[in-house]
């Protein structure tokens, strides 16, 4: 009996065998990103979120670019209309907040040039766990990976956001310290980053991480004041500790995981889940 021989031969049969395992690779990680996000969501928000998140994405800009004057109202137009106050923007959010909060840079684009940007009277007070894809702002890649980051590579960054009753929204990011100072002699430890929610943030939303979720973690007054304060002494502990970026822990999601479990908001148990380790890899690492 005579096997069958494959239509190729050298280097081309082992390219297309190649090709052939990245493809089922792909596959394999668009189904896990898939299970994943669908995860965090209720049955009924699965379809429109994902209609959301890909026009979201269409209509980013590019960074120094503005968005297509239509894009707002074709995000947003069937329950904001295309000019919405104030009150009606933060209602929108205040609708979602037993859920995920989906905030994307043709929102915070609208924000920053009608009311001056993210604060209370566009958005709950409160203090939020934000968590966004990782990829590059600039052309040439950015019209291809913005996709790939949201959809294919599931790993994302956390930090933390907080809405004060007054003022504008401030941000917590935890990074490489060289990407927050270029000059800086130790680049490769752990740094941290508090400053107003806008343009030019580390994680405010950009061309390459358009889409953002935000969960609330708490929305009492007393708590959401203390919170600055207790992550302005998070900061200084972090630059003080010295500690070496590693890219699977500890890393930037470690400094979120532990700052959450001190406020008691998440345990060591709930930290170390499978799913978090996926999906915000190095937040259940051991604090310092």
């Amino acid at each position: 009996m005579r096997h069958a021989r494959h239509p190729l031969h050298g280097w081309k049969k082992w390219s297309l065998i190649l090709l052939q395992w990245l493809a089922l690779l792909v596959v394999v990680f668009a189904l896990v990103n898939l299970a994943l996000g669908l995860s965090v969501q209720s049955r009924e928000d699965r379809g429109r979120r994902f209609v959301h998140v890909a026009t979201a994405l269409w209509f980013s800009p590019l960074d120094g670019r503005t968005a297509d004057p239509t894009a707002f109202a074709r995000l947003y137009g069937d329950e904001l209309g295309s000019d919405p106050d104030a009150n009606e923007v933060r209602g929108y959010f205040e609708r979602r907040l037993d859920g995920t909060i989906v905030l994307d840079q043709i929102m915070t684009e609208h924000l920053v040039d009608r009311f001056e940007g993210v604060n209370a009277q566009t958005f709950p007070a409160g203090v939020y766990v934000g968590v966004r894809a990782l990829g590059p702002d600039g052309l040439p890649f950015v019209p291809v990976t913005k996709y790939l980051a949201h959809f294919l590579f599931f790993p994302r960054h956390a930090y933390i956001l907080v809405v004060p009753e007054t003022g504008p929204a401030q941000v917590f990011s935890a990074s490489l310290n060289g990407h927050f100072d270029e000059d800086a002699d130790d680049q490769q430890h752990l740094a941290a980053q508090i400053g107003d929610y806008g343009p030019g943030a580390y994680d405010f939303p950009s061309s390459g991480q358009a889409v953002h979720e935000l969960t609330m973690v708490t929305r009492d007054p007393a708590e959401t004041e203390a919170a600055l304060e207790s992550l302005s002494r998070a900061k200084d502990r972090l630059d003080a500790a010295g500690i070496e970026y590693g890219v699977l822990a500890p890393n930037s999601n470690t400094v979120i995981g532990c700052i959450l479990e001190d406020a008691g908001v998440m345990s060591q148990a709930q930290r170390s889940s499978a799913l978090l380790a996926v999906r915000a890899p190095g937040v259940g690492a051991a604090c310092r």
